[in-house]
């Protein structure tokens, strides 16, 4: 598995990012506060970490799947996006779908952060080639189904 080195700073109520096994993409992200998250609400969860991403790569933040099932609460803008030249505070956009509060409390696990290489384009302005799908429309795959 590959490896790369991640600086971190953390306020007093912090945890730090953890794997929960070997084969985990992701490394769980925990609540730094107690919050409660009205139904159909949105808030915006402190986890207390800073973070130094080396350059050429981003961290995503993903949602759990057991909160998504159990609670039906979302992560908004998933999977998010934090920049190696970001140092704010890492914190997640937390939604209830439910009818229900859902209280989230110190050292919760709410989300999953995984960091992946970035590759940037070079755009350049030129004519593009045709394909089977060409402007069919979103979602449209050219096939229909029978």
């Amino acid at each position: 598995m590959n490896e790369i080195n991640i600086n971190i700073r953390k306020d007093e109520n912090a945890k730090t990012p953890v794997y929960m096994s070997d084969g985990a993409a992701g490394a769980d992200v925990y609540a730094s506060e107690d919050i409660v998250i009205n139904p159909h609400d949105t808030k915006l969860v402190h986890t207390g970490i800073y973070m130094e991403i080396p350059e050429g790569f981003e961290c995503q933040i993903r949602p759990r799947s057991g909160l998504a099932l159990k609670h039906n609460l979302i992560i908004l803008n998933s999977p998010g996006t934090i920049d190696s030249d970001y140092r704010g505070e890492v914190m997640i956009i937390m939604h209830n779908m439910s009818d229900k509060h859902y209280t989230i409390k110190l050292h919760d696990r709410i989300a999953q952060m995984i960091f992946a290489p970035v590759m940037k384009a070079q755009f350049i302005e030129s004519g593009i080639s045709d394909t089977v799908r060409n402007s069919g429309g979103f979602g449209h795959t050219g096939k229909r189904d029978d």
